[in-house]
């Protein structure tokens, strides 16, 4: 099947308040622009130098989705354009954003990234170092990002149940934020990034907003 083929069909499945992010990392500017051209805008990258490289070729209304591990350091290459960052795992790196997004009269959606698999592989703050950072005076004083909700990687298992409950923990993470902490000038929890190629499907049963597909729209990884 074609990149245009898998991606009207994956579109097809999703309900209207999912996004897909067609995560496009080592994948040439060709293909993207294939699944451009039949109107998808939302891609994710997961480094840095690839994500700067294939902005600076393709169209302008792309909205990019950096999804990878971001090291404080490189913030600067990617705050005058990202359209949101989904894995913001401490304070440290959110206050460089705000800090880079300062510097280019913007404010950067983030999500906070939570950690939910069983696994030692994955980043992200637990639920309780996740509230800390909400209600923390230092996260007050941002006021130029906005975090918009949660990220999460489930467990790379073959267990369907588990990978269930480690989603519907996060989805009961976020309704206790939005029900306690309301919406604030930088917080408003509105989306879940949850679900990727295997999973998407039950992510979605289970709250998520956005969903990260690769493989299953440009095949698999080289």
């Amino acid at each position: 099947m074609s990149v245009k083929e898998k991606l009207l069909l994956l579109k097809g499945s999703l309900p209207q308040n999912v996004t897909l992010i067609a995560v496009s990392k080592t994948k040439p500017t060709e293909l993207l622009m294939e699944a451009y051209v039949e109107g998808q805008r939302d891609f994710g990258e997961n480094y840095v130098q690839e994500l700067c490289e294939k902005q600076a070729q393709l169209p302008n209304d792309i909205r990019w989705h950096f999804i990878g591990h971001l090291q404080s350091n490189k913030v600067k290459y990617i705050a005058p354009f990202v359209h949101l960052i989904h894995g913001i795992d401490s304070l440290k790196l959110l206050t460089e954003v705000n800090k880079q997004a300062a510097r280019n009269n913007r404010v950067v959606a983030c999500l906070l990234q939570i950690y939910i698999a069983q696994e030692e592989t994955k980043f992200g703050l637990d639920f309780a170092e996740a509230e800390n950072l909400l209600v923390s005076a230092e996260f007050a004083q941002l006021n130029h990002i906005n975090v918009l909700g949660f990220m999460a990687m489930a467990s790379n298992t073959s267990n369907m149940e588990q990978v269930k409950n480690e989603f519907l923990s996060l989805q009961k993470f976020a309704a206790h934020i939005k029900a306690n902490l309301g919406a604030k000038h930088n917080l408003e929890v509105k989306h879940l990034s949850m679900g990727m190629s295997a999973d998407y499907q039950l992510a979605i049963e289970c709250g998520s907003t956005l969903v990260r597909i690769g493989s299953s729209i440009f095949g698999a990884r080289v």
